[in-house]
């Protein structure tokens, strides 16, 4: 099948990429991995010993990045619905945390452990229509912000990726309520033409 025009344009500007570029020499599984790491170098998100939940994980770039960070006794799940490669010392759950069976397979790998972090790099199969791909990634926002409702403790951070749009503003408030401190970080990383941005959101009220 050929490629379409901007689908090569897309591949030659991908393998350009210094950020591509750079976590192939770092060994990383993403690009995206820079972009977490950019926010932590600047907000200082993960410490050691922390219990972190990683949603959307898949292929596992972030989840490495943390891993390194954590220490013998941090505890990292990483979910996905796409299968992963197993990265030492992360405890991989495959399945949908929408569906009941999956939600208490993290609740039994947790342990009742207190979660201090949650982390969502998720983003929706783009279709091509705008509303209807922003509406999607709005959906996967909100699970991820009912999974750190449920599972974070007191005080705990919340890192987002949102696609700024129809209903950003709404969700911004949503997640307002919920944390005394919420800000919009937008890492070097992402590409400039992109809507998407970070809510970094800190101290939840539980």
């Amino acid at each position: 099948m050929a490629r379409t025009k901007s689908s090569t344009q897309w591949m030659q500007e991908h393998f350009d990429d210094e950020y591509v570029k750079m976590a192939k020499v770092h060994g990383y599984r993403s690009r995206a991995v820079f972009k977490l790491k950019e926010i932590h170098e600047k907000d200082k998100l993960i410490k050691t010993g922390m219990n972190i939940v990683d949603l959307g994980a898949a292929p596992g770039g972030w989840s490495q990045f943390v891993r390194q960070l954590l220490g013998k006794n941090g505890r990292l799940v990483a979910l996905d619905i796409l299968p992963m490669e197993p990265i030492e010392g992360v405890d991989m759950i495959i399945g949908d945390f929408r569906e009941e069976l999956v939600l208490n397979e993290l609740y039994a790998v947790l342990n009742n452990a207190p979660i201090n972090l949650v982390l969502s790099d998720m983003a929706p199969n783009m279709s091509g229509n705008k509303n209807t791909d922003q509406a999607r990634a709005i959906y996967l926002c909100e699970l991820a912000l009912d999974t750190a409702k449920a599972v974070l403790a007191k005080n705990g951070t919340f890192l987002v990726k949102v696609f700024q749009g129809e209903g950003f503003e709404a969700y911004f408030k949503e997640v307002q309520q919920v944390f005394t401190t919420v800000i919009i970080r937008k890492p070097k990383a992402s590409r400039p033409r992109s809507n998407e941005v970070y809510i970094l959101a800190k101290d939840y009220k539980s």
